[in-house]
C-alpha cells in the first residue's frame, strides 16, 4: 500500500511540474510580441498587432492619412546617451543622411507648390471659358506642372534609394559589431540570458532601428516642411479662408490624441495575448509526446480556449475603438471640404478669390491635416528606435572577456600535467563556491569527478576550459598558468564528449570535421572507424553525406554520441573531458560507446564526470565534490573503506548487491 501511495505521489508531483510548463513563457514573450506587432517597413500598424487604418484619400473625399496608434510606446532609460551612441553609428554615413534630408525636403517643397500651379491652370481654363485665354500662359503652367511631377517622382525615387542605403549601411555596421561583440562576451553573459532574448536584440531590435529610423527621418522632415509651407501658401492665397479652414484642426487633434490612445491599452493586451497564444501552441506541439504521456490534452485545450478568449476580447475592443477613428476623421475631412467649398464659393461670387484658389485650398487642407494626424506615429517611431537602440547598445557596452595574451606561451606539444593550486572561485563575488582547491594530475592519469547535483562538477570543467577565470590561485598545464595562454591555444588541447550532444544542421562529414576543417576524407573515415561509427554511417542512404536535420532527430541518441566521439578522435587532443553518455541508449550501443571511449582515453589525461560509479573503479583519482568543494579524494577502494560520501553514493546505487561483490 505504501509503495502504491508513493508511486501515486510521484506521478502527482510529476504532473504538477508539467502543469507549470505552459505558464512559463521562457523565451517567447520578447520575440513573439515583437513579431506580433511589427509590420513591414513603410506601413503604419495598429498598436500591438492591431491594423493601421487608412483613411480618406479617395472615395471619401477626406484627407489621406494614417491614424490610430502604432506599437505601444517603449520607455527609454537614458535618451541622451542613446542618441549619442546612435549618432556615432550614423556619423560615418553622414553624407548619405544629409542627402536624404535634402531630397526629402525637396520632395516636400515640390508637393507644396503643386496645388498652386494647378490653381493657375484652372484659372486659365476659366479665362478660356470667358474668352480671355492666353494660350502661352496655359501652356507654360501645364509644362510647369508636368516638370514638377516628373522632378518630384525622380527626387522621390532618389530619396528612397539614398535613405534605404543610409539606414541599411548603419544597420549592417551595427549588426557586424554585435556579432563581433557576442564572440568576445564571457560565458556568464550567456548563462544569465535566454537564447531568445539575445536573438531578439540581434534580429528584431536591429531591424526595428533600420525600419523605424528610415520612416522617422522622412516623416519628421516632411511633416515640418509641409505644415509650415502649406500654412504659408494658404495665407498667401487667402488669410480669411485659411483661418476658417483651420477651425477644424482642433477637432482632428481631439480625435487623434484623445480617442485614439484609448485603444492603445487594448492593443497592448492583444499583443500579449497573441504572444501567449503562440507560445502555448508552440509548447504543446513541441512537447506533444509529453502532452499525451500525461493525458494533458483536455487541459491543453482548456488553456488554449482561455487564452484565445482573452485575445478575442482585447482584439474586439481594440478594433471597435480604433474603428471609430476612421468615420470621425472622414467626417472632419468632409467638414473641411464643405467649408472650403461653401465659404470659397461665396468669396468667388464676390470676386475675392478664383476657382483655382478654391481647388488649391482643397488640396492644401488635405496636406495640412495629414502630418497633424501622423504626429503621434512619428513620436512612437522615434521612441521605438531609441528603445531598440538602447537594448542593442546595452550589449555593446557589456564587459568583454579579458584580452588574450600574445600566444608565446601556448603549448605546442603538451605533456598532459594539470594542477589546481589554491583555486578560489564563485559565480558571484559575495558567494564563494570553491575555496583553496588543490588538485595534482599527472600525465596520462584518469580523474573521475563525482558528487550530487550542484556539487561543482561542471564548474570545475568550466574553470579548466577557462570559460570562467579563477578569483584567486591558478590552474596550470605543464606548469604554465592557463591565463598566460590564448584561449584558443588552451582549448585546442582539449576534446570533449558530453552527455548533451551538439550537432548542427549539416552533413555527418562536416559535423565530424567541425573544428578541423582541413581533414581529409581518409582521416574522417579513420576517426569514425575508431569511434565505432563508420558501420552505422555507411548503412545510411547517403552515408557520410547524410544531412543531420535541425534538431538532429533523424539519427538516434547513441549515433549522435558516436559522431561526437569521432569528432574527438579527429581532433587528437592531449586532454579529454568526458561526461558519461550511455544513460539513454540500448545495451549494444552502450557497449560500442564504452569501447570507443576507452580507446579514445588511451594515453591521454582524462577528466570523467561520472554518474554511474561502477564505470570509474579503475580511475587513478576519484574526486568527490559537494557544494563546490572536494570533500574526498582517492581511489575507488580507499574511498569505500573510508565510509564517507562516496561510500553512501555507491551503496545507494548498488543497494541490491553486496558491496564486496561490486567492489
Amino acid at each position: 500500500m505504501s509503495a502504491e501511495h508513493n508511486n501515486k505521489d510521484a506521478k502527482h508531483n510529476e504532473k504538477d511540474a508539467f502543469d507549470d510548463l505552459p505558464k512559463q513563457k521562457y523565451v517567447r514573450d520578447e520575440v513573439q510580441q515583437r513579431q506580433a506587432r511589427q509590420g513591414p517597413a513603410g506601413r503604419v500598424f495598429g498598436g500591438g498587432g492591431g491594423p493601421g487604418i487608412r483613411v480618406g484619400g479617395g472615395g471619401g473625399g477626406g484627407p489621406g492619412m494614417f491614424v490610430g496608434h502604432g506599437a505601444p510606446s517603449e520607455k527609454v532609460n537614458d535618451v541622451k546617451k542613446t542618441l549619442k551612441q546612435t549618432v556615432k553609428y550614423a556619423w560615418p554615413f553622414k553624407w548619405l543622411l544629409i542627402a536624404t534630408i535634402l531630397f526629402t525636403g525637396a520632395t516636400s517643397v515640390i508637393t507644396i507648390f503643386t496645388p498652386a500651379v494647378s490653381a493657375n491652370i484652372i484659372d486659365n481654363l476659366q479665362f478660356a471659358a470667358q474668352g480671355m485665354l492666353r494660350s502661352s500662359n496655359l501652356l507654360r503652367w501645364t509644362l510647369t506642372l508636368a516638370m514638377l511631377s516628373m522632378l518630384g517622382a525622380l527626387i522621390g525615387y532618389l530619396q528612397q534609394r539614398i535613405s534605404a542605403n543610409f539606414t541599411q549601411k548603419m544597420v549592417y555596421s551595427l549588426r557586424r559589431d554585435l556579432e563581433i561583440k557576442l564572440s568576445k562576451l564571457p560565458l556568464k553573459y550567456y548563462d544569465g540570458r535566454t537564447h531568445g532574448e539575445i536573438l531578439s536584440r540581434v534580429v528584431y531590435d536591429v531591424d526595428t532601428i533600420g525600419n523605424m529610423l528610415q520612416m522617422s527621418i522622412t516623416q519628421v522632415i516632411t511633416s515640418v516642411i509641409t505644415v509650415v509651407g502649406v500654412l504659408v501658401m494658404m495665407i498667401r492665397l487667402n488669410a480669411l479662408l485659411t483661418l476658417i479652414c483651420m477651425s477644424v484642426t482642433p477637432l482632428y487633434l481631439l480625435v487623434v490624441y484623445v480617442i485614439a490612445p484609448r485603444s492603445q491599452r487594448y492593443f497592448v493586451g492583444q499583443s500579449r495575448s497573441l504572444g501567449d497564444l503562440n507560445g502555448h501552441i508552440e509548447e504543446m506541439y513541441a512537447g506533444q509526446r509529453n502532452v499525451k504521456l500525461f493525458n494533458y490534452e483536455e487541459d491543453s485545450i482548456s488553456e488554449f480556449e482561455e487564452i484565445n478568449e482573452r485575445y478575442y476580447e482585447y482584439s474586439r475592443k481594440a478594433q471597435f475603438i480604433s474603428g471609430l477613428i476612421m468615420p470621425l476623421v472622414q467626417f472632419l475631412g468632409n467638414v473641411g471640404y464643405v467649408l472650403v467649398c461653401v465659404v470659397g464659393g461665396i468669396f468667388m461670387t464676390r470676386g475675392r478669390i478664383s476657382l483655382g484658389t478654391i481647388a488649391a485650398f482643397v488640396q492644401y487642407v488635405r496636406q495640412f491635416n495629414m502630418p497633424i494626424a501622423q504626429a503621434s506615429h512619428i513620436v512612437e517611431h522615434i521612441q521605438s528606435v531609441l528603445a531598440a537602440a538602447e537594448r542593442v547598445f546595452a550589449i555593446l557596452d557589456e564587459e568583454e572577456e579579458s584580452p588574450d595574451v600574445s600566444g608565446e606561451n601556448d603549448i605546442k606539444d603538451p605533456k598532459g600535467a594539470i594542477r589546481f593550486e589554491h583555486v578560489v572561485f564563485g559565480y558571484f563575488p559575495d558567494s564563494i563556491l570553491m575555496a583553496d582547491m588543490d588538485i595534482d594530475v599527472k600525465p596520462g592519469q584518469t580523474v573521475a569527478i563525482v558528487g550530487p547535483t550542484g556539487g561543482g562538477k561542471t564548474t570545475l570543467v568550466n574553470l579548466l576550459m577557462r570559460f570562467y577565470d579563477v578569483m584567486d590561485g591558478r590552474i596550470t598545464v605543464d606548469g604554465i598558468d592557463i591565463r598566460d595562454m590564448t584561449r584558443g591555444g588552451l582549448r585546442t588541447m582539449f576534446g570533449m564528449v558530453l552527455q548533451d550532444t551538439w550537432l548542427y544542421n549539416g552533413s555527418i562529414r562536416d559535423n565530424i570535421a567541425y573544428g578541423n576543417r582541413d581533414s581529409s576524407d581518409e582521416q574522417i573515415v579513420a576517426a569514425s572507424t575508431s569511434a565505432r561509427a563508420d558501420h552505422f554511417i555507411r548503412t545510411l542512404k547517403d552515408g557520410y553525406n547524410t544531412i543531420i536535420n535541425e534538431d538532429a532527430t533523424n539519427i538516434s541518441q547513441g549515433q549522435k554520441q558516436l559522431i561526437t566521439i569521432a569528432r574527438a578522435f579527429l581532433s587528437n587532443p592531449a586532454f579529454l573531458i568526458l561526461d558519461e553518455a550511455t544513460s539513454s541508449v540500448d545495451t549494444r550501443t552502450e557497449m560500442l560507446i564504452q569501447s570507443a571511449t576507452k580507446e579514445l582515453m588511451n594515453g591521454r589525461t582524462c577528466f570523467v564526470i561520472a554518474h554511474r560509479l561502477s564505470t570509474i573503479r579503475n580511475a587513478d583519482i576519484i574526486l568527490v565534490m559537494n557544494n563546490g568543494s572536494i570533500v574526498e579524494k582517492g581511489s575507488h577502494s580507499s574511498l569505500l573503506s573510508d565510509g564517507g560520501l562516496y561510500y553512501e553514493m555507491y551503496y545507494n546505487q548498488f543497494s541490491g548487491e553486496s558491496l564486496e561483490e561490486s567492489a
